[in-house]
C-alpha cells in the first residue's frame, strides 16, 4: 500500500486529533514496515522508516481549509497514493484519490458548539465531505449511530475503531514524582478528581452540586480537585462560592501531560459526568491507573467503562452524589474497581487501533 495521511494536527501533540494521528503513525511504523505512508501537511517529521513527508505550507484558518480541500488531494495525486486518510472531521468535497475520514464525534453539530457563521460554514463543508468519503472511521458505536442518523452515511460505510490508552497510565508510579506533584499543587488531603474540559457538555456544574451533597453525607469528606483549562473564564469558581465549597474545591487549571498519570494515581476517586463523548479518554486513563471511576452513562461512555466503574445518569445529581459516597465509603467496592479498571483499560491499545485502521485501508483497496 501507499497511503497518504493528512498530518495537519501532528505538530499539535496536546490536542486529541494530534495524539490520534501520532499514535496511528507509530503503530503503522511497527505493524506495516513494508507499506509506505506519505505524510501530507505542515513539516513535522516522519515517525517511522516507512514514512516520508510531503510538506504543504499553510497558515491560519484559510490556509487550513485550502490544505484540506485542495492541497492534500492534489499532493496525494502527485504522490500516486492509493488512498488518503483524513484523521479528523474535514474530508474534502472532491478528491482524485479515495478518502477515508475519521469522525471522532459530532460535537460541532451540537447547539452550544455551532459557533459563528464561518464556523457553521466549515462544519457544513466537513459534513458534505464526510458523506462523499469511501469509508468513515469513528471511535464508538454511539458515534457510529450519530453519523448514520444525523449525517445520512450508509451504515456499511462506517467502521468503529476504538482508541487506546498510553502505557504511561498504569497503577504504579514513582513515589518521589507523586510527592512532587502533590507539593506543586498543594494536595495535602485525599481528593476526588475531575480532569477534562470545562465546556457545557462536560457537566461540571452538576459535579459541584453533587459534591456539595456528598460532602454533607460523608464523615471525612475529601477535597474536589478540578483540572481543566481556564477555570477563571467560567462561572465554576463563583458556583463553588455559592455552594459554600470554597474551602473544599481546588481549581488547578491546565496541567502538564506528564502530570496526568500521577494525578489520576493519587486521587481516591475520578468522576466524569459528561453528557456527550465520542469516546472518553479521561475515565479510561483513570481506570488504567487503578483509580475507581464514577462516570456518566451517556453516549459512548458505557462502551468504554463496561462494568469496571459506576455508571450514573449525568442529569441525576442525587444519583451522582450517591455514587461518589458509595465509591468513597465502601472499601470492598473501591477494591473491586481498583482491580477491574486496569484490566478493562488493557483492552484498549493504540496497537489495536493501528491494526484495525490498517484493516480498513486494505478493505477499501481490496474493492
Amino acid at each position: 500500500m501507499r497511503v497518504g495521511v493528512n498530518t495537519w494536527f501532528l505538530a499539535q501533540p496536546t490536542t486529541g486529533s494530534g495524539q490520534y494521528v501520532r499514535h496511528i503513525l507509530q503503530a503503522f511504523a511497527a505493524q506495516a514496515p513494508d507499506e509506505e505512508f506519505v505524510l501530507l501537511g505542515p513539516a513535522s517529521g516522519p515517525l517511522g522508516p516507512n514514512q516520508r513527508a510531503h510538506v504543504l505550507g499553510a497558515r491560519g484558518d484559510a490556509g487550513k481549509v485550502w490544505l484540506e480541500q485542495a492541497g492534500v488531494p492534489l499532493a496525494a495525486w502527485r504522490e500516486k497514493v492509493q488512498l488518503i486518510h483524513y484523521p479528523y472531521f474535514a474530508a474534502p468535497l472532491v478528491s482524485p484519490v479515495p478518502v477515508v475520514v475519521t469522525v471522532h464525534d459530532l460535537i460541532p453539530l451540537m447547539p452550544d458548539y455551532r459557533g459563528p457563521a464561518k464556523v457553521r460554514a466549515y462544519t457544513r463543508l466537513a459534513v458534505e465531505g464526510t458523506r462523499r468519503a469511501v469509508m468513515v472511521l469513528t471511535d464508538s458505536d454511539a458515534s457510529r449511530r450519530d453519523i448514520v442518523e444525523r449525517l445520512g452515511v450508509l451504515p456499511e460505510r462506517v467502521r468503529v475503531v476504538y482508541l487506546g490508552v498510553e502505557a504511561c497510565y498504569r497503577p504504579e508510579h514513582d513515589p518521589a514524582l507523586a510527592a512532587g506533584v502533590r507539593r506543586k499543587y498543594n494536595l495535602r488531603r485525599d481528593f476526588v478528581l475531575y480532569l477534562g474540559g470545562l465546556d457545557a457538555r462536560k457537566n461540571v456544574p452538576a459535579l459541584l452540586r453533587a459534591f456539595a451533597r456528598a460532602r454533607d453525607q460523608l464523615c471525612d469528606p475529601p477535597e474536589l480537585v478540578i483540572a481543566g483549562p481556564r477555570p477563571e473564564a467560567t462561572d465554576l469558581p463563583a458556583l463553588a462560592q455559592r455552594l459554600e465549597l470554597a474551602a473544599s474545591v481546588r481549581f488547578l487549571g491546565a496541567v502538564e501531560e506528564t502530570e496526568k498519570p500521577i494525578l489520576y494515581g493519587v486521587a481516591r476517586l475520578f468522576v466524569f459526568p459528561s453528557f456527550y463523548e465520542g469516546f472518553g479518554l479521561p475515565p479510561l486513563e483513570a481506570m488504567a491507573c487503578g483509580t475507581p471511576v464514577v462516570c456518566s452513562n451517556a453516549s459512548s461512555l458505557p462502551e468504554v467503562i463496561g462494568d469496571a466503574g459506576l455508571l450514573v445518569d449525568p442529569a441525576d445529581e442525587d444519583a451522582l452524589a450517591e455514587a461518589m459516597c458509595r465509591a468513597l465509603e465502601d472499601r470492598a467496592l473501591a477494591a473491586r474497581l481498583r482491580s477491574a479498571g486496569p484490566a478493562r483499560a488493557a483492552q484498549f491499545t493504540w496497537e489495536r487501533t493501528g491494526r484495525e485502521t490498517l484493516a480498513v485501508y486494505r478493505e477499501v483497496l481490496g474493492r
